[in-house]
């Protein structure tokens, strides 16, 4: 379960973004971008979340996941569409196979909630790697 670590992970760049903000006490919420083709369930996310959150500024904050839906682009006609599951990753229109993943594919804090009510985006941060 490979959500544990992406949990881990949202954990420790919040807790650096804190770490370099004056007076941030605890964190309430976390809003969580996840691609519908990176690899992560997002229940199994949430779950992970609250159990690694327990002792650190995080404990009790809430984790927001909020779905991108996969989106790909047709490199010879253009035509974009939606992928779903499994992805689609031929063209419907032209059967070409040479396309481009638009979206899909994101896992990355979109916003975090301090103590003190202030939606903070964590500037200059690294998004999470995405995992194949």
């Amino acid at each position: 379960m490979h959500e544990m670590s992406v949990a881990l992970a949202v954990i420790d760049q919040v807790e650096t973004a804190a770490a370099e903000t004056a007076n941030v006490t605890a964190v309430r919420s976390v809003r969580l971008r996840v691609g519908e083709l990176a690899g992560v369930v997002p229940d199994s996310l949430t779950f992970c979340f609250g159990l690694a959150c327990a002792g650190t500024l995080l404990e009790g904050a809430e984790l927001v996941t909020e779905p991108v839906p996969g989106r790909a682009r047709c490199t010879p006609c253009a035509h974009e569409w939606p992928v779903g599951m499994p992805p689609r990753l031929s063209c419907p229109v032209c059967e070409g196979t040479a396309v481009e993943l638009v979206s899909g594919r994101e896992l990355q804090i979109a916003a975090v909630h301090w103590e003190d009510g202030d939606p903070v985006r964590p500037a200059a941060r690294e998004p999470i790697p995405e995992e194949c």
